[in-house]
C-alpha cells in the first residue's frame, strides 16, 4: 500500500514538473521533439505489423494452393 502511495506521488511530482518545463519554448520545444519521435515510432510499429500481416496471409495462402493441389492428385 505504501508503494502504491509513493508512485502516485511520483506520477503527481513528474506531470506538475512537465508542465512547469512545457511553459519555457525549450521544454516546449523538447516535448514537440518527443511528441515527434514518439509519432513516427508508433508510425514505423503500425508499418512493420502490415507488412508481417501481409507475409503471413500470403504464407496462409500459399500453404492453402498447395495442401489443395495435394488433395487434388491424391483423388
Amino acid at each position: 500500500m505504501k508503494n502504491i502511495v509513493w508512485l502516485i506521488v511520483g506520477a503527481a511530482v513528474g506531470f506538475i514538473a512537465a508542465h512547469q518545463v512545457a511553459k519555457t519554448p525549450q521544454g516546449k520545444q523538447f516535448f514537440d521533439d518527443v511528441d515527434e519521435k514518439a509519432r513516427e515510432f508508433g508510425t514505423a510499429v503500425v508499418e512493420g505489423y502490415k507488412q508481417r500481416e501481409a507475409e503471413l496471409r500470403a504464407a496462409v495462402a500459399e500453404a492453402e494452393d498447395t495442401i489443395a493441389d495435394l488433395t487434388n492428385r491424391l483423388k
